[in-house]
């Protein structure tokens, strides 16, 4: 079987003697889109930058496209690209010089620059903001750029922490895109959200990360199927909330329907629902994902020198 492009075993870090991380066990494959899910302070942010070369770990390995973190770092940013929380450019520069000047520091090919950058700038909409100072860009729009940063060099390894935290919903439907387009071109994505529709949409794998440790993996159908079944559910007259297993079918929905008729239950309301993840979060948890792990923001991608 072909090795993961990233894997870590037992990954243990803490900050003034309090644990962060206390053995975190991940592994994605080529072509994958892992979502990292967790409450606030769960450490999710703590295993982005272990995994980026930014923190080193206390315990434990982690490997990216075959490299060692600790050993092997420079290789490691050579292959991956990291979007942090929030958009890391030159607020002076316009958009088109950042992205020239990421291309250079990326080392992109010099002759390759110019195409690769027009290339980008039209990937997120930016073209007609090129030479627009980045200070008169949007928030979406900033991020947007920061995006087409992380892009430049087409690393093997995308990750993206947060990405479309206070980005527009046609901002937001334009990353999935590009997230997508990544996969299909055999990259690999780790992805941290706070927004739990997005690792449903986007994701082949989601791991739940809680105190420091990984406490479900699986794809989203598997752990929404943990929770329990699709169920209808009454509100009744009297106040109470009733719920009464169903397989979801029409069938059934109905068959569930003549039983509330024969009962002569006082139904003020019904609906069929299925469970979300959300519903799985909350069960792993018992918190819900609204709160995202706001540890110190990442200030830079991770191929710039360091």
């Amino acid at each position: 079987m072909e090795e993961p492009v990233i894997e870590t075993r037992g990954l243990r870090k803490a900050y003034g003697g309090r644990p962060v991380l206390d053995g975190v066990d991940l592994t994605v494959r080529r072509g994958q889109v892992l979502a990292l899910l967790g409450p606030n302070g769960a450490g999710k942010t703590t295993t982005v930058r272990i995994l980026s070369t930014l923190v080193a770990p206390d315990g434990g390995t982690a490997r990216v496209a075959g490299f060692d973190v600790r050993t092997e770092a420079a290789r490691v940013r050579a292959a991956l690209s990291l979007t942090g929380q929030y958009a890391a450019v030159d607020e002076l520069l316009t958009g088109e010089e950042n992205v020239r000047l990421a291309a250079r520091l990326a080392h992109v090919p010099r002759r390759q620059v110019r195409e690769r950058a027009a290339e980008m700038l039209a990937l997120f909409d930016l073209t007609d903001a090129a030479r627009r100072t980045v200070r008169t860009y949007s928030g979406g729009m900033r991020r947007r750029l920061d995006l087409a940063v992380s892009l430049l060099s087409r690393p093997q390894v995308l990750v993206l922490d947060e990405p479309t935290t206070g980005l527009d919903p046609r901002s937001r439907a334009a990353l999935w895109d590009v997230v997508r387009s990544v996969v299909a071109a055999g990259g690999t994505v780790l992805l941290t959200t706070q927004y739990l529709e997005e690792a449903d949409a986007l994701a082949d794998r989601v791991a739940v990360i809680d105190r420091g440790v990984v406490v479900a993996d699986g794809t989203a159908a598997e752990l929404k199927a943990a929770v329990g079944s699709a169920h209808v559910e009454l509100a009744l007259a009297d106040g109470r909330t009733e719920r009464l297993a169903t397989d979801g079918t029409v069938g059934d929905v109905r068959r569930v329907l003549g039983e509330v008729e024969r009962r002569g239950l006082d139904v003020v309301h019904w609906q069929v629902r299925t469970p979300t993840l959300d519903d799985a979060f909350l069960a792993l948890t018992g918190h819900d994902a609204g709160t995202a792990d706001r540890t110190p923001a990442l200030a830079t991608t991770a191929q710039e020198p360091r």
